[in-house]
């Protein structure tokens, strides 16, 4: 899809290409390292880039919806991610701009600005998950402090973790939603434990985190007692309109279409000559097209001012079943080189890995194939997302 830009943003869109080539020239490509990660925060600081996604009033710089679209999509390109890494940038910050007092937001930003605080997410919950208004994690007040009993699980990234931003539940005495408050955990703090979830791809991103009588300064609550549940609505509406991956998407048919032009298809050519290969693939690009140009739309509506509201759960929905085919699109393409693929965890420490048969791209997008599996469950199922569109669009 080539939108059409305006000037200015195509002279933006050659300044991002220019920071993306001096940061990580040919031969050198972003490995998600803390080394690569500080090399492009540095970068992004360089040109008073690397808070992006911030108002301006925090230090952002102030970027267009077009200039947002651009960045992603460059930055997506070229293997990067599109803004400093971690959930206290993405996810907190938001929060504290928001909600949290001056005086949190003095304690809490800098550190997330710099990237010296690793934060994790303590939303969902055994029986718990996108029906977040169940949750049992409690926090009974005791003087200056908040008692935590319970557990969080699925929790992205707790193993490496300083703080934790985490829904506990306050009050029974009315509508579940009303009894919800918002606390910021030190991850030290007594009582906490940590175990680790292997996921299907061999990574210990994922865990289970339990609390046994931890306790939280009153000073470390977001906003009013109960009023959690507003706080955290609004995050993840704005979260859901992040996850139609279609910077992702867009990256990944271009390789797509690389891949299947050297693969021998069925009938004498090539995979990418294939009528109903063809066919699939161009299908998935049209619905992409309409997706982008939503996404865009709703970019428009935010920086106007308006909440994006149920159309973040059409965008996730349709963002996640594409992303979802994308990958399939290169199980495909890889044929039986797909099926020896295995997690590093099979292998003993120090054993040496095996090197790779097949395509030198198969292991990594068989990788992204198991983990996209988990696209239509976190940040809310498919199923929440369908009953948010047939209640708030459809007033069924």
């Amino acid at each position: 899809m080539d939108l059409d830009f305006s000037p200015d943003d195509r002279a933006f869109r050659d300044e991002v290409r220019a920071l993306i080539a001096d940061a990580f020239p040919p031969g050198l490509s972003y490995d998600d390292s803390r080394e690569h990660r500080k090399m492009w925060r540095l970068a992004m600081a360089s040109r008073g880039w690397s808070l992006n996604k911030w108002p301006v009033r925090f230090g952002g710089p102030g970027w267009t919806p077009g200039q947002n679209y651009i960045w992603e999509r460059e930055t997506t390109s070229a293997g990067l991610p599109p803004q400093v890494p971690g959930m206290g940038m993405a996810m907190l910050a938001p929060i504290l701009f928001g909600y949290g007092s001056p005086i949190q937001q003095e304690r809490f930003l800098p550190d997330i600005r710099e990237d010296r605080v690793v934060w994790c997410q303590g939303y969902s919950e055994p029986g718990s998950g996108s029906d977040l208004a169940s949750l049992g994690t409690r926090a009974v007040r005791d003087g200056e402090v908040y008692v935590v009993d319970g557990e969080k699980v699925w929790t992205s990234g707790a193993h490496e973790a300083d703080w934790m931003f985490c829904l506990t539940r306050t009050s029974s005495e009315s509508r579940p939603q009303a009894g919800i408050t918002f606390l910021l955990i030190d991850m030290k703090t007594p009582g906490i434990e940590v175990r680790p979830i292997i996921s299907i791809d061999g990574r210990h991103a994922f865990n289970r985190v339990t609390f046994d009588g931890v306790r939280v300064p009153v000073e470390n609550r977001i906003g009013i007692e109960g009023e959690g549940w507003t706080y955290a609505k609004g995050l993840l509406t704005h979260e859901r309109t992040g996850q139609a991956f279609v910077s992702l998407s867009m990256t990944l048919l271009a390789r797509i279409r690389d891949a299947a032009a050297v693969i021998p298809g069925s009938g004498g050519g090539t995979l990418l000559e294939d009528p109903g290969f063809v066919s699939r693939l161009t299908l998935a690009e049209v619905e992409l097209e309409a997706l982008a140009m939503t996404e865009m739309r709703t970019l428009w509506e935010v920086a106007a001012g308006s909440a994006p509201g149920a159309q973040s759960s059409m965008l996730k929905l349709k963002g996640t079943d594409i992303v979802q085919r994308m990958t399939e699109f290169f199980i495909e393409c890889a044929g039986p080189y797909a099926a020896p693929w295995l997690p590093a965890t099979d292998f003993p420490k120090g054993t040496p890995q095996p090197d790779p048969i097949g395509p030198d791209w198969a292991r990594r997008e068989i990788a992204r194939y198991f983990e996209a599996r988990a696209a239509s469950i976190a940040g809310g199922t498919d199923e929440i997302q369908r009953n948010i569109i047939a209640k708030h669009v459809l007033r069924l």
